[in-house]
């Protein structure tokens, strides 16, 4: 039986890549769901699957985590796992998808977990905007908030791995794009423009034509805007997902003995090296909640390139796509080589 993977909106589920993809439940708001019945909902998941899997993305309404943690820490399970993510609506669903992609393989729940601030970092999620006026969830400079308000203005907006802007035929440079063969998807706003399949395509190792999907709901709240074509680039192929996370060692949690990879547990949020408290509570869910230093504000991608030990894994290298995991260091868990197809 697979991993249960659990969103907290209905926009987070994309069509799946082929039949053997398995679902996602849709957890109920809780304005529509009381408290008990979203802990009896949990507790069939745990029942069914052994172990759940819930992205929430950080800009979800804070009472969406609230009602997560509160189920989660009446229940006093360390079965679930909460996966936060920094990308934007496109980009979170394209996530959640490869979990579910992985969730079908022979990936323990821990690793699975875990995997998922590695997935991130290969996501390139972005958005052609009418304005950047309202945009706060990207830097923008001073210089572009002033051109947003000209007549006709359009932008490039990149918000990982690594946040860019550009303005759309202003002889500037394009955005800076992945490395390795991707697909792209759009979700097409109130913004008549061409430009992500012009420009990008081309320049971006796009391979076939771009998938086109319904618009995520909280898309214009993200970007500020409902004068958008929002875009995500990813890597499609699930043996080379399955490579990337099987590249990297795994290691054990020293408080809820879950698999892992990286330098933190995706289930009880315990930092790889022994003698600190998790950051999610792991099996002392009962009691106040604490947080590891340093903890905070993240951009998206940052999490996958902080990643931890990113040792090799023993024994030959898989599926031949010719990724490795990295050294220790500060980039560690990103493989040397990118992933890529092969012909």
């Amino acid at each position: 039986m697979p991993t249960a993977i659990a969103v907290t909106s209905a926009d987070l589920v994309l069509p799946p890549t082929d039949p053997g993809t398995p679902h996602a439940t849709v957890l109920p708001a809780p304005d529509s769901q009381s408290l008990d019945a979203s802990i009896a909902d949990m507790q069939q998941l745990l029942a069914r699957y052994g172990e759940v899997i819930v992205v929430c993305p950080t800009s979800a309404p804070a009472a969406v985590e609230q009602r997560l943690r509160a189920v989660r820490g009446l229940l006093e399970s360390d079965r679930i796992a909460l996966v936060r993510t920094d990308l934007p609506p496109l980009g979170a669903a394209v996530l959640v998808r490869q979990l579910r992609q992985l969730a079908g393989c022979d990936f323990s729940p821990g690793v699975l977990a875990s995997a998922a601030r590695l997935l991130a970092h290969y996501i390139y999620a972005g958005a052609v905007l009418g304005s950047v006026s309202r945009l706060d969830r990207v830097p923008v400079s001073l210089g572009s908030h002033l051109k947003s308000w000209l007549p006709g203005a359009h932008f490039a907006v990149l918000a990982g791995p690594t946040p860019q802007i550009v303005r759309v035929g202003g002889g500037e440079e394009t955005l800076a794009g992945p490395e390795f063969t991707t697909e792209l998807l759009l979700a097409r706003g109130q913004l008549q423009t061409d430009w992500p399949t012009a420009h990008l395509v081309p320049r971006w190792r796009i391979q076939g034509a771009a998938v086109e999907a319904a618009l995520p709901e909280s898309s214009p709240g993200w970007w500020g805007t409902g004068k958008l074509v929002e875009f995500a680039a990813y890597l499609p192929d699930l043996p080379v997902l399955y490579q990337l996370v099987a590249s990297v060692r795994r290691e054990t949690c020293h408080w809820c003995a879950m698999d892992l990879i990286g330098d933190r547990c995706g289930f009880c949020g315990a930092p790889l090296h022994a003698g600190a408290t998790p950051e999610q509570g792991g099996r002392a869910l009962g009691g106040a909640e604490t947080r590891a230093p340093g903890a905070g504000t993240r951009t998206p991608g940052a999490d996958a390139r902080a990643l931890g030990t990113g040792v090799p894994a023993q024994g030959p290298r898989a599926l031949g796509t010719g990724v490795h995991a990295a050294p220790a260091g500060p980039h560690a868990l990103t493989p040397v080589h990118p992933p890529r197809v092969l012909p």
